[in-house]
């Protein structure tokens, strides 16, 4: 049955405790595969030993369940002294790599990513042992970029004292200083492409963090309005769903100009995914494809952009405006155009990002890696004198806190995320978002019977924790780079080193 927490009482009040938030499946994909041969006599004998819960023996019982062997941390564990196959005293434990893991995601989101986002999303804080948390296997990009830690930071700095806000609106005019707890919020997801649930469990974490999180395209439903205080809304090519009293309530308005995914190639909603909530949501019919076209036929210059602008602020007084923009290669040239024609927030999204929807030849090949986008807008900026007076926000492929801090580094004020939220929720990379009803996982669908997979209860406390896990990561890299806050990274390039021009790591 669907939930309905319009009728609890407190049902939009958001805690951002972190509680265990266990996977939806009972058998979770890990690197190794632990097995329990049937001469086990429950001695309890693992269970005892285990550090990391893989074995369980439930309150009341003698036999014990299943290994949960995605918490393995395999032949490491070995000459730990806590090794379960050497200590169980029938040899009834085997162990043994999980061929399955390694068929996860792809050189971005390598195997190793996913399932410590999965672990994060289930503890709210990062893997202990064993798991790559913090870079993947692209072999460019921010995989190549690393952190230049000082040999210890100053003296009397507290992890406890340094500042993760982040400041949205720096043009010191009428309109509200938006600040937000944590230098990220999330990127649009369409009402039509994602799942109603998937949508309320961000909305839900996004009010918890004291974040935003955004529509996309798809129109603002009315189950959001309980959060509106943190929910952006989005004005795209196809209009779906802009209406003038949720512009009104929203704190941020994006013009999606472009996605970094796919620029110049538009939006394709597809005719399975029209259901009938979508179609009148979206003013459409039920089951045709939905086209948003490229680009805005009504902006060709930055006098275009400007009335754009002008007839938001105008609908909206107390809304910031924001310019999703994709990288292409005078991407400068569009931030300062914006910072110019009234927006208080310039988004750039790079090449990295995008979902199954997006197809790879435009992902590899058109928009600008983001990490060459963020330095050369920052530059810019600095150079035109404007750069303290609007924020620049990038997206395209931040999976870690480690592409926060470089990103960050690199010139821009924070980050906008996707892709890790909905890994948090389950998401396998499987690339079939657009496929027939969509995401068989629930993700990613708006089929009648797939989009309850995701419990909304769930979903938020699985992204609460992921939150909590990252800023606590967030902080201990600023910690231990010696700064106070996350404004102080900004620009600082002098904290990063390039692995093809300052080998390191062994490499």
């Amino acid at each position: 049955m669907p939930e309905e927490f319009l009728d609890r009482r407190g049902y939009a009040d958001v805690a951002r405790d972190v509680r265990p938030a266990l996977p939806r499946y009972r058998n979770e994909i890990g690197r190794f595969s632990v097995h329990r041969a049937s001469n086990c006599i429950a001695c309890g004998r693992c269970v005892e030993i285990c550090a990391h819960d893989v074995h369980k023996r439930p309150e009341g019982y003698r036999p014990v369940t299943r290994p949960l062997d995605y918490r393995c941390i395999g032949f490491d564990c070995a000459g730990t002294g806590a090794y379960c196959i050497d200590a169980c005293p029938q040899g009834a434990l085997s162990l043994a790599s999980n061929p399955a893991f390694d068929t996860l995601g792809d050189r971005r989101w390598t195997p190793d990513l996913i399932a410590s986002t999965w672990r994060m999303a289930e503890t709210g804080h990062a893997p202990r042992h064993g798991m790559e948390c913090e870079t993947g296997g692209s072999g460019g990009g921010f995989d190549r970029i690393r952190i230049r830690f000082p040999e210890a930071p100053p003296a009397g700095l507290r992890r406890e004292d340094i500042s993760t806000k982040l400041l949205l609106n720096r043009r010191n005019d009428s309109r509200p200083r938006l600040a937000i707890d944590v230098p990220w919020y999330g990127g649009g997801m369409s009402f039509g492409s994602t799942s109603i649930n998937t949508i309320l469990s961000r909305a839900r974490t996004a009010k918890a963090w004291n974040t935003l999180t955004c529509t996309g395209e798809g129109g603002y439903v009315d189950r959001l309005i309980p959060y509106a205080g943190h929910v952006i809304t989005q004005v795209a090519t196809g209009l779906f769903g802009v209406r003038e009293e949720t512009i009104q309530r929203a704190p941020v308005v994006e013009f999606k100009y472009a996605q970094g995914a796919k620029p110049g190639l538009g939006g394709h909603l597809l005719g399975d995914k029209v259901t009938p909530p979508v179609a009148a949501m979206r003013e459409a019919v039920v089951g045709f494809p939905l086209f948003s076209p490229f680009p805005f036929h009504s902006v060709y210059s930055v006098e275009d952009h400007k009335k754009h602008i002008d007839w938001i602020a105008h609908v909206n007084p107390r809304g910031l405006i924001s310019a999703k923009v994709s990288t292409p290669v005078d991407v400068d040239m569009v931030a300062v155009g914006s910072y110019y024609a009234g927006a208080h927030i310039v988004h750039l999204d790079g090449s990295y990002g995008g979902t199954g929807a997006a197809p790879n030849i435009a992902k590899k090949n058109i928009a600008m890696p983001i990490e060459y986008g963020i330095s050369r807008v920052h530059r810019f900026l600095m150079a035109e004198g404007i750069r303290d007076s609007i924020t620049v926000i990038a997206s395209g492929g931040i999976r870690t806190p480690a592409d926060i801090v470089k990103a960050i580094a690199l010139g821009a004020d924070g980050v906008v995320i996707g892709t890790a939220e909905l890994i948090a929720v389950g998401c396998i990379r499987c690339g079939n978002c657009e496929s027939g009803c969509g995401c068989p996982r629930g993700i990613t669908t708006t089929a009648t019977g797939y989009c309850d997979k995701v419990s909304i209860d769930w979903g938020t406390q699985r992204l609460v924790n992921l939150y909590n896990a990252w800023r606590e990561m967030l902080v201990d890299i600023l910690y231990r780079l010696g700064l106070e806050s996350v404004s102080a990274l900004r620009g600082r390039t002098d904290l990063l080193f390039h692995l093809d021009y300052e080998p390191g790591d062994g490499e």
